[in-house]
């Protein structure tokens, strides 16, 4: 088992799917964790009631990362709270499905707004607190993963607006680590394959999705769960993964390698 206790960790969205699973995973590698929702409050109280059960300490934050003023005032909650960040997860995400040509000026800004342009804020409101265990090369490296999915890089059905926001998700993190590595901080992506979760279920015809993927699976007829997504990210947050920056690491049992 990874080991990250006394670490503090923050996972927007984290009151379902990929982010309720990082989140009690975090809980269970040590870490004291902040849950951050912006709808489902009644989800992230139940995700905070499991943290506390497994003797860690957890806070939950209503906040709208597609709003700076929110995500600044977040980030001043964790630091006057717990005085430090270890651990982001930049999870929340939304988009909608639909054809690039049935799509509007408004829908394109409201996905950029949520899927990309919030980690940059994040990070420059944060920024303080994740290097402030840094210092001339020595001490603990602070741990960045953002999600990212095929649609960064691939073409998919009704997924024109999400993928180009993935896209430019990848590319972002790739930047942050050129300017605030060399300060402690490790960016990378985790870019997970077809999970089911509440978001994919709406997806035109997802059980053909879902059938289609599990038929290429190259790891047996094993689904892919938030929690085997959940196991990566948390690699990814441990000091095994110090010299591992700038990365995408794919999690999808194999379907992406084969075209």
């Amino acid at each position: 088992m990874i080991d990250l206790s006394g670490k503090i960790a923050l996972v927007t969205g984290a009151s379902r799917g990929i982010g309720r699973a990082t989140a009690l995973m975090l809980a269970d590698a040590g870490c004291d964790v902040i849950v951050n929702y912006v709808t489902s409050q009644s989800a992230a109280e139940q995700v905070a009631r499991e943290i506390a059960d497994k003797g860690r300490q957890t806070a939950i934050v209503k906040a709208d990362v597609s709003e700076e003023e929110d995500i600044r005032s977040m980030v001043d909650y964790v630091g006057e709270t717990f005085g430090r960040l270890d651990i982001l997860i930049n999870n929340a995400a939304s988009g909608g499905f639909r054809p690039l040509m049935e799509s509007t000026a408004q829908q394109f800004e409201r996905t950029m707004n949520t899927n990309v342009r919030p980690l940059l804020q994040l990070i420059q409101a944060a920024q303080p607190l994740l290097t402030a265990g840094y210092r001339d090369g020595q001490g603990p490296r602070s741990k960045v993963v953002a999600m990212s999915s095929h649609g960064s890089h691939q073409a998919l059905p009704a997924y024109g607006l999400i993928g180009a926001s993935k896209s430019a998700l990848e590319s972002l993190v790739r930047q942050l680590a050129l300017e605030l590595g060399p300060q402690g901080v490790n960016f990378n992506v985790v870019l997970a394959g077809l999970v089911e979760t509440d978001a994919t279920r709406n997806l035109p015809e997802a059980h053909r999705f879902f059938e289609a993927v599990q038929a290429r699976m190259l790891v047996g007829p094993r689904p892919l769960t938030p929690e085997e997504v959940a196991k990566a990210i948390i690699f990814l947050c441990s000091p095994m993964s110090d010299l591992i920056q700038g990365h995408t690491l794919v999690v999808d049992g194999g379907v992406g390698i084969q075209g």
